[in-house]
């Protein structure tokens, strides 16, 4: 969306060699795993910058290799990926950037040093000098605050007032964005470890973040950034709680609608709309396309996904029956299984008012042994519901496979615990293809969810239960679960057609015209790019 809207900026992350894994499933639904290595060459221009960083005392060398993105008017953005996989470097630190889930604290550490103070040099190696603002995305890339306070001021000074007057001349330059609840997610690494990782001149400047001998790069990012926000409403209020000494605001995640359009609805929108890839906001005069048309086209990507599903998995899928989908990776929170809760109800349902297929696919990470047997118990359930009620669980989920899963699936399942759902973006995918979701009050759906007009709820009805912040219980929101398909969805769907098209057309016009990254990077240029932080602000005036 950045280069659609002509935005200067230039990004940085890790290179990983070894991508995740292909997800390999047995009849059972036990998980192996083998090993994925991604053909850099064929997407990626290998550059000839080099920088070097110290790391336990000793110079590793990273180099660069860069992806561009061509927006709609062919205004280019460049992505650069630093690489560790260099003859010059020891073997251990050669495989620092192969794979995201990989090794312990440590190993973890060493990459955050590549990406935090080897990704401000190798900015500067490439020819970006002068910058207007360092947004973090995450805490992981907390220690380019670490490198800038390096590249002004060299040795960290012996007091702490000089100390923190040189953290705030950084922190105006400096955003950071929060994406967790989760206490997991939040990078966390022993004192001791981080000399040793960092060297002791340099651990000195983070005297005034560490606390009780631990070093949290979430507390760093925060203590360096003068604007913090969430990623969606409900998280930001969450983020105020996890961290009440900051301001934190919230920017709500969205999607980029070229890439996650399917065919049929790229078409569709292409001849009702002709400015939605300049302008995601005209996506609202999607309540004008006629609902037979949005049907035509949810059709032909049902079909895709039904002939997929039934190559793959021989499950029997009918275009006819409504589909609910879920995928996202396979760990406890998501609550995957909710919808087996009560096996017999929910075949009740099928055969009370009409044909029910589930679809499903996503990884669990090799070390979460409750992820892996989420995938088996599902397995369990399609055996159980065999001949009434039709499942399916796709292997291998990635980018292709979820694009297919968005837009082929009548109604997206999303039963997450709140409020461990950041924001969610699975739910926008869809409802850019006229998916409606059926959720929990959690993440983006606390701002996308209008009960009946862009799909449901599960769990209290009513204008105040956005109010109500108490966590259902498995049990009860498994009622609230199949209350609300028998009562509603299902009944909507093969009672009153003409209504669930209209709930379609709505998610379109109403979340999809909303939950896009356009919108989201217009925000933050608003709100954390282009403010003007007091006198002094930062660095000046190549852009962020």
């Amino acid at each position: 969306s950045c280069a659609d809207l002509g935005v200067k900026v230039v990004a940085v992350t890790l290179l990983h060699r070894k991508g995740y894994f292909r997800q390999r499933l047995d009849r059972s639904g036990r998980q192996s795993v083998e090993p994925e290595t991604w053909p850099l060459e064929k997407f990626l221009e290998p550059l000839s910058a080099r920088v070097a960083v110290d790391i336990e005392d000793k110079p590793v060398e990273i180099r660069a290799w860069r992806y561009t993105v061509t927006g709609v008017d062919g205004a280019r953005v460049a992505t650069y990926f630093l690489d560790t996989d260099l003859p010059e470097n020891a073997p251990e630190d050669r495989r620092l950037t192969d794979s995201l889930y990989a090794g312990n604290e440590r190993h973890r550490l060493r990459q955050e040093v590549v990406l935090g103070i080897g990704g401000v040099k190798m900015l500067r190696a490439l020819g970006f000098q002068h910058l207007d603002r360092y947004h973090l995305n995450e805490g992981h890339a907390a220690l380019a605050i670490l490198a800038l306070l390096e590249e002004r001021h060299g040795d960290p000074p012996r007091s702490h007032p000089d100390l923190d007057a040189r953290i705030e001349e950084i922190r105006r330059c400096c955003v950071f964005t929060t994406h967790t609840p989760v206490p997991a997610g939040h990078d966390k690494f022993p004192m001791e470890m981080a000399r040793t990782v960092l060297g002791k001149r340099r651990a000195r400047w983070l005297a005034t973040v560490a606390k009780q001998g631990v070093l949290n790069m979430t507390d760093l990012a925060l203590e360096g950034s003068h604007f913090v926000n969430g990623v969606a409403m409900r998280h930001g209020e969450i983020s105020k709680g996890m961290f009440p000494d900051y301001p934190i605001r919230s920017i709500t995640n969205g999607i980029h609608p070229g890439t996650w359009a399917a065919p049929s609805f790229s078409a569709l929108f292409d001849h009702h709309i002709k400015e939605w890839r300049r302008d995601a906001l005209s996506l609202r005069y999607a309540l004008g396309i006629p609902l037979e048309e949005i049907w035509d086209a949810h059709l032909r990507s049902k079909q895709a996904l039904v002939d997929r599903v039934n190559l793959e998995a021989n499950a029997a899928f009918d275009r006819d029956a409504l589909t609910l989908g879920f995928a996202r990776r396979a760990t406890a929170y998501k609550r995957a299984t909710l919808v087996f809760s009560d096996i017999e109800r929910l075949a009740g349902i099928a055969r009370e008012i009409g044909p029910l297929q589930l679809v499903f696919a996503g990884k669990a990470h090799p070390r979460d042994g409750e992820g892996k047997k989420i995938i088996r118990r599902i397995f369990e359930a399609r055996d159980s519901l065999r001949g009434r009620v039709n499942v399916a669980y796709l292997p291998n989920y990635d980018i292709t496979l979820g694009r297919l899963l968005c837009a082929g699936s009548d109604v997206w399942l999303n039963t997450p615990i709140p409020p461990l759902e950041a924001s969610g973006t699975s739910g926008m995918k869809a409802a850019l293809n006229g998916v409606p979701s059926l959720s929990v009050l959690d993440g983006w759906w606390f701002e996308g969810c209008v009960e009946g007009i862009t799909g449901w709820l599960i769990g209290t009805d009513g204008a105040d239960a956005r109010h109500r912040q108490e966590p259902l219980t498995d049990r009860k929101a498994s009622e609230f679960l199949y209350d609300k398909l028998e009562r509603a969805v299902l009944a909507c769907f093969y009672r009153d057609r003409p209504r669930f098209l209209g709930i379609m057309r709505n998610a379109i016009a109403l979340n999809a015209s909303f939950f896009n990254t356009q919108r989201l990077v217009l925000q933050y240029l608003d709100d954390a790019y282009l403010e003007r932080p007091d006198a002094g602000a930062g660095p000046s005036e190549q852009g962020p």
